[in-house]
């Protein structure tokens, strides 16, 4: 354990601290040297912050701060990081501010001069993303799903078009729901990522084309239990070959003079067609 000498900066300083999404060896050593030599830990739940403190040792003063109560007590955290204090904020499980409070503390710091810190560490949507399978060069995170049926079925039609992979959270007792209004819009082709339980002893990512994923979880009531991440593969249906001809050929004779992308560009720009797709085509079918 270390003393606030040997904290990374003496400027009053708010760290952004990641915890474990399950598997506790997952904390890193500047996590523990952070949380041990802060004057307060701010967090999401301070009993369940507590076993974690305590599993390593770590006897820093909590403070609650909860989506129910921070905006009324950010400014209260900012005045003892004003007064001198350094502050770590954490949340149950993961980095702080990703689907779970900390927004308004980070906000009110960053306005009044406060120096934040953030730590790299464990994050669910990352974590399933990088064993997914899915692409992973262009996604987006969507939080949690809507609660009622239309909000989902309206979300789903958001991203319907999309060509990213999109990646949502959603409780056990909803996952059903969910993915029969998920199979209502996108359809059976499309593939999906379930991630539960993530780091923990009954992990599964188990991806497969959506109507076999809706099936295979209603048959295993296992697989709707634990926290969960839902992966949905972009849309596929603006694919290669509604590239026309003449565009393709375009494209062959502009790469003879010019660079790939910048002649995907001049073609994109002449047949009204997406130049990453031409970029991709070209990439795939010219020397």
């Amino acid at each position: 354990m270390t003393d606030n000498k040997t904290l990374p900066t003496e400027v009053p300083t708010l760290y952004i601290v990641p915890t474990p999404i399950g598997n506790l060896g997952d904390i890193t050593q500047r996590a523990i040297d952070v949380l041990s030599s802060v004057d307060l830990i701010a967090a999401e739940d301070t009993r369940h912050t507590g076993k974690l403190l305590s599993h390593f040792s770590i006897q820093t003063k909590t403070f609650a701060l909860h989506d129910h109560n921070e905006q009324q007590k950010a400014q209260v955290l900012v005045e003892k990081l004003m007064a001198g204090h350094s502050i770590a904020l954490v949340s149950d499980a993961g980095t702080p501010l990703i689907s779970d409070p900390g927004y308004h503390l980070v906000t009110k710091c960053r306005q009044a001069g406060v120096k934040v810190v953030p730590l790299p560490g464990a994050c669910a949507v990352i974590t399933a993303l990088s064993a997914s399978g899915l692409p992973s060069d262009r996604f987006s995170f969507e939080g949690f799903l809507p609660a009622k049926s239309k909000g989902r079925k309206d979300k789903f039609l958001e991203i319907a078009k999309v060509e990213r992979t999109c990646i949502f959270y959603e409780s056990p007792h909803r996952i059903v729901d969910s993915l029969e209004d998920m199979l209502e819009i996108l359809g059976p082709d499309r593939e999906v990522v379930l991630a539960r339980e993530l780091t923990k002893t009954f992990e599964t990512i188990q991806g497969m084309p959506l109507g076999e994923l809706v099936e295979w979880v209603k048959s295993d009531s296992n697989q709707q239990r634990g926290e969960m991440a839902l992966l949905i593969h972009g849309d596929r249906t603006s694919s290669d070959d509604s590239i026309p001809d003449e565009a393709t050929r375009t494209l062959t004779i502009l790469t003879k003079e010019l660079p790939l992308k910048k002649a995907a560009a001049m073609a994109a720009e002449i047949y009204n067609l997406k130049k990453n797709a031409l970029y991709k085509w070209g990439l795939e079918n010219l020397d």
